[in-house]
């Protein structure tokens, strides 16, 4: 008989999955002015004037790491896409008219307010990815979303013997994988029952 982990539910950061909230950030475009709203990464434009938002994705995620762990979290994903050399010359979308466009989806799909919320944008020069949000800044005469890369981290880190960030003591675990034992490195052995 084989026994199933159940994921835990969560509205909890996942270790490597933190990142700005659904609500917090709505919120925050909700109490600004209407302004011109700007995708910026490493201290410039990333997404041009004249971007559509083209999808609003409430995605459910499913995981189990390499420690035996499994997971379930959910996240909230705005595809961005360029518009025409027109629409560029009309200038940045405003907050108004992004969260118009956020209101009508979520008419229709259960976003989560506790989820994270990522955008996601490439091009015909750059390949897609989905952007974790760094802040929202104000300016008088616009906004600019903060945007920074996405990474990979382990997250059995700890039960991996990984160091933890803010932690010496590593939990406790009956699975496999010990302290140690680099249970999710090329040469570990595997047990996959």
């Amino acid at each position: 008989m084989t026994q199933t982990t159940q994921p835990q539910t969560t509205d909890q950061s996942i270790p490597g999955l933190t990142g700005t909230t659904t609500a917090a950030l709505i919120g925050d475009l909700r109490a600004q002015p209407q302004r011109p709203l700007e995708f910026w990464l490493n201290g410039e434009v990333l997404v041009p004037a004249g971007y559509h938002v083209t999808e609003v994705k409430a995605v459910t995620i499913e995981a189990m790491d390499c420690g035996g762990q499994a997971n379930l979290w959910r996240e909230t994903v705005i595809q961005l896409m360029d518009g025409t050399a027109a629409e560029a010359q009309a200038g940045f979308m405003t907050n108004r008219k992004f969260l118009a466009i956020y209101d009508r989806v979520v008419r229709h799909i259960p976003v989560r307010d506790g989820a994270e919320l990522r955008f996601e944008y490439g091009n015909d020069r750059a390949p897609a990815l989905q952007y974790h949000v760094s802040h929202l800044e104000s300016r008088p005469e616009r906004l600019i979303m903060h945007l920074r890369t996405p990474g990979v981290q382990c997250k059995a880190g700890e039960l991996c013997g990984l160091p933890a960030p803010d932690s010496t003591d590593a939990p406790d675990s009956t699975d496999s994988c010990e302290p140690g034992s680099g249970c999710c490195g090329p040469q570990a052995p595997i047990s996959l029952g």
